[in-house]
């Protein structure tokens, strides 16, 4: 899920720091100063490991590229320039700080790991973007867990509102706790078990969000600027990240939440399914899709695109990866894509590409403008830093970010009548008139 994006986040024990508890341990940032040096700032590539993911658009790999020298050999080779954030002068005023909080502060059995975890997380934080962040190991391993379209939580994909800073839901799955508890897209999340969320990353919303199954979740959600409370259940969520259907008079639907490592083979079916009913035309719902794998949206885009160029990255060297499709699997009937404010990252990569190419419509509202694209690094203690890499084009060049797509045919979704007359979805409805007059 962008999320991702999103979002439901997803066991190893990091390394380094002291047991937790107690006070004393004057000299543990002594240690964690030297993984700074080494991990965040990634001055050493012995911390590298060979599953470097890129995610929220996508997925790749580096190899593991070990140097002959030591990590002690290179730290104490280290010159520490006025480009270089770990400094003597920051190691001394860490462990002052240290000193101080073990001397004043007036609770007992502060967790260090906590706190190491917090310096961490406070370097990345410090770049002032949303998109990039610290994931502890256990956060990194159940993202990767969420990737294959299972995780434990309430159903509610979720993404960032760049406007109030807060998680706002993007989608809800059907036939979970979410919709059960009549959650709705676009609702911000304020509260959790009554802890504000400003200024929370999704990881650590969703972190809060999450729990034992069977026990219940407090929100507080702020809808068409009111706050309501809402009492959801958690347990286990099986989120397919494709469903599909056939209308009359040949008209198939697909609909895709999120792009994950599972979505590829089930969009494959899909289409094998709605062709083998005899498709003449196809609505690809892309709405409330936070994003999702890089790769996976381009095979997708393999599936429908003609010939040429599907998306292309750079980076701030201005180095360029394009992404291309052959062409032999190009859509022979004409398409409508379904998409609103809350289609990002990856699905605005497909959105964009159809047309590009103008071999679809798109109708609905203005996409949300996620046009970057983030790697987590993943480290040897399991944790991983995310960073924004590279912003990506459409074919014809255009970055999307902080702009959206416009569609084609505007359509305003009507939110009362949906949730007032048994889900009557105006803008599906027009899709299906829309693509009834280019069949005819």
């Amino acid at each position: 899920m962008e999320q991702n994006e999103i979002y439901a986040i997803e066991n190893g024990q990091p390394g380094g720091g002291q047991n937790s508890g107690g006070k004393g341990g004057k000299h543990f940032f002594c240690g964690l100063l030297t993984g700074l040096a080494t991990a965040l700032l990634i001055v050493s590539v012995t911390y590298l490991v060979n599953r470097v993911q890129v995610m929220a658009a996508g997925k790749d790999r580096i190899p593991n590229t070990k140097g002959s020298e030591s990590t002690e050999e290179k730290d104490s080779q280290k010159d520490y320039g006025d480009n270089t954030a770990i400094t003597p002068e920051m190691i001394e005023k860490l462990q002052l700080i240290e000193e101080i909080i073990d001397t004043y502060y007036y609770q007992e059995g502060i967790d260090r790991k906590v706190l190491e975890e917090g310096a961490y997380r406070g370097m990345v934080d410090a770049l002032g973007d949303p998109y990039s962040g610290y994931f502890s190991a256990e956060e990194l391993n159940e993202l990767y867990q969420d990737s294959q379209g299972v995780y434990y939580g309430i159903g509610a994909r979720v993404q960032l509102d760049t406007a109030t800073t807060l998680a706002q839901i993007s989608s809800v799955i059907s036939n979970t706790p979410a919709e059960e508890a009549d959650l709705r897209a676009n609702d911000l999340i304020y509260k959790v078990d009554g802890t504000e969320t400003y200024g929370m990353t999704l990881q650590e919303v969703v972190s809060l969000i999450k729990g034992e199954e069977g026990t219940y979740v407090h929100l507080t959600l702020i809808r068409d600027g009111k706050e309501i409370e809402k009492d959801v259940v958690r347990r286990k969520v099986e989120s397919p990240t494709v469903e599909s259907r056939m209308y009359d008079n040949g008209i198939a639907y697909i609909q895709i939440t999120e792009f994950d490592t599972v979505t590829v083979d089930q969009f494959a079916e899909a289409m094998a399914v709605a062709r083998g009913q005899g498709m003449k035309g196809l609505i690809l719902d892309l709405r409330g899709n936070p994003g999702g794998n890089l790769l996976s949206v381009v095979s997708i885009a393999k599936m429908l695109l003609p010939e040429g160029l599907i998306v292309y990255t750079e980076d701030r060297d201005g180095h360029r990866v394009e992404y291309k499709c052959d062409g032999t699997k190009e859509l022979e009937v004409p398409m409508v894509v379904l998409v609103d404010g809350n289609s990002a990252s990856a699905s605005e990569i497909l959105a964009g590409a159809i047309k590009d190419y103008g071999i679809g419509t798109l109708l609905g509202t203005t996409t949300f403008g996620k046009g970057i694209v983030q790697r987590p690094v993943e480290l040897s203690d399991g944790s991983a830093v995310k960073l924004t890499i590279s912003s990506y084009y459409t074919p014809n060049g255009i970055n999307i970010h902080g702009i959206g797509i416009e569609p084609d045919v505007v359509c305003e979704f009507d939110s009362e009548r949906y949730y007032s007359d048994e889900k009557y979805d105006n803008q599906l409805e027009s899709a299906k008139e829309l693509l009834e007059s280019m069949i005819k």
